[in-house]
């Protein structure tokens, strides 16, 4: 009798334990993923923007991003 109530035991503590130890195993493997925007600083209010959503400036390649139009037209003036 006893060893019938001790597999029980043991079969109801792996039913509950299993499922708690493979969550976080589970949330490990998944892949990473990686950030395909960055954020870029406007020179003139000093604020920081989304690149995607920024306001490229006019002139070289290496033109500062502006959080606006306004910020643009302030920065060449």
């Amino acid at each position: 009798m006893r060893v019938v109530l001790l597999l029980a035991v043991f079969v109801l503590v792996l039913t509950v334990l299993l499922p708690l130890l493979r969550r976080p195993l589970a949330k490990g493997t998944r892949p990473r993923v990686a950030i395909s925007d960055e954020l870029v600083k406007d020179p003139v209010c000093q604020t920081y923007v989304v690149r995607s959503r920024a306001v490229r400036g006019r002139g070289a390649d290496g033109a500062p991003y502006f959080c606006s139009e306004e910020c643009a037209r302030r920065y060449v003036d």
